[in-house]
């Protein structure tokens, strides 16, 4: 009866330990999904940011553009500007001109005057001088002459009247032609510079929205840098307290996990006093002279001293029964074979390092290089060798895993992006160059004794004492690590 409710509390415990590790995977997988959701709002985010930034460039260069098209329009501005004064000016001349023509036909007409006035003064004073018996021959010899001057006179002024009439008819439709163009143009520039006015105008407004759109664009860019900034605490707040439920969860499955070891101890101290009790049982059975059982004698015999030495304490005899389970004969056997120059010397068992030698007397760059790990059914991992990195002639260079938990040499490289290069009962590296080449490969194994035959002791190495011990730890902790994570 004893042994039944110890495996029903034994049962019990583990169907509570399943519930908590399911609903401990559960709460995982839920901050798994909400940290995706906030990886795609992030990515959604800085899409939205990247846009607006180029929408930015974008009005930016039209910006440029308009103000270059607004500065040419005001040099034509100023052009049109000028030609027009330029154009007036010529105009004043014209009008100018016209009216010193005009003077000097009125000057030249009074000229005459004058000279027909005076010339008939010294006629009549002639004529007053001349004899009184030849006046009427010489008043009409005088007028005759008189009427023949004013005649010559009239024509003359008649001719330069009309010379005088056509040159200004002429320079006064030249005027008119050239006011009329000129008037002309000036109309023209000044359509041209009301519609420049409108264009700038428009220009300027259009310059005004996109600077307002400018304005609001970087307004939003703000707010949505402000956003994101905030997003980003949030984020990384949800991630600080996944993190620590993570690790609360971490620390309550080994909790729970060393309540199972404790009822563990419990089963094997129940199991001591149940072989305690049988071995009683026996005892009063070989008192009564009664017959016992073959399946009672073969459990007596290595039950007798158990019971005596739990009498001694549980926790004693448990520390011994896994130092028994410890003391389990193993050993450690290793394969290697290069076919060049650079071979993998050594393997950590516990997954610390790696080491690569050269084993030629010349340098051999390891650009392009990988070491490629091989674990039983876990997926390979390889180990890039810098590109500027070359292994200098019978030197050797450790590959350290980034939590090795020592400081490497000035020779030395550290596997940043992999904690360790792992640990299992059967270990492959593989040196492979940067044409595919595998240029070399060592193999370990953990293996029971007895197991494996003379030939294949014959290629590998045999490694034992410490190394064995410290191998079947290293079992035991990748165990407790897969109970974890499970």
């Amino acid at each position: 009866m004893p042994w039944k409710i110890a495996g029903f509390r034994i049962g019990f415990a583990q169907n509570e330990l399943e519930n908590g590790n399911s609903k401990k995977e559960s709460d995982l997988n839920l901050a798994q999904a909400r940290l995706r959701d906030l990886d795609a709002q992030l990515i959604a985010k800085e899409a939205d940011l990247a846009t607006a930034l180029s929408e930015n460039r974008t009005l930016e260069s039209e910006l440029r553009e308009l103000k270059e098209e607004v500065l040419t329009l005001n040099l034509s501005l100023e052009d049109t500007t000028k030609h027009l004064h330029s154009e007036m000016l010529r105009r004043v001349d014209l009008e100018n001109h016209m009216k010193t023509l005009q003077e000097e036909m009125t000057f030249q007409k009074r000229l005459h005057e004058d000279k027909l006035k005076e010339t008939k003064r010294v006629h009549e004073s002639r004529v007053a001088e001349v004899e009184s018996g030849r006046q009427r021959e010489f008043e009409s010899k005088l007028s005759e002459a008189l009427q023949e001057i004013r005649r010559q006179h009239e024509e003359q002024i008649q001719g330069y009247k009309e010379e005088l009439e056509r040159t200004f008819s002429a320079k006064m439709e030249n005027a008119q032609l050239t006011a009329r163009r000129n008037s002309e143009s000036a109309s023209a520039a000044r359509e041209e510079l009301l519609e420049t006015k409108k264009r700038i105008d428009t220009l300027v407004s259009q310059v005004n929205q996109y600077q307002s759109q400018n304005v609001a664009l970087e307004s939003r860019i703000k707010e949505l840098q402000d956003l994101l900034d905030y997003d980003r605490d949030l984020h990384r707040r949800h991630m600080a307290e996944k993190e620590e439920e993570m690790a609360q969860a971490q620390r309550q499955a080994q909790e729970q996990l060393e309540e199972y070891e404790h009822l563990l101890d419990v089963k094997l101290a129940l199991d001591l006093e149940i072989n305690a009790y049988r071995k009683m049982l026996e005892g009063e059975e070989q008192r009564l002279r009664l017959s016992p059982t073959p399946s009672s004698r073969s459990m007596a015999t290595p039950t007798t001293s158990k019971g005596r030495r739990f009498l001694h304490g549980k926790k004693r005899k448990v520390k011994e029964s896994k130092k028994r389970e410890c003391a389990a004969t193993f050993k450690t056997v290793q394969h290697a074979s290069a076919s060049g120059n650079v071979s993998i010397e050594e393997i950590d068992a516990d997954g610390k390092f790696v080491r690569v030698k050269n084993n030629s007397d010349e340098d051999q760059p390891l650009h392009g290089w990988v070491l490629r790990r091989h674990i039983g059914s876990v997926s390979d991992v390889t180990y890039k060798f810098p590109s500027q990195f070359t292994l200098q002639a019978g030197q050797v260079v450790t590959i350290w895993g980034a939590a090795a938990g020592v400081s490497p040499g000035p020779s030395d490289l550290v596997w940043k992006s992999q904690r360790s290069w792992g640990t299992g009962d059967s270990i492959d590296v593989t040196l492979i160059t940067d044409d595919g080449k595998e240029l070399a490969e060592r193999k370990i194994m953990f293996v029971p004794r007895g197991e494996e035959s003379s030939e294949q002791d014959d290629d590998y190495e045999e490694i034992t004492g410490s190394e064995m011990e410290f191998a079947s730890q290293t079992k035991r902790r990748r165990k407790k690590k897969c109970c974890l994570v499970s």
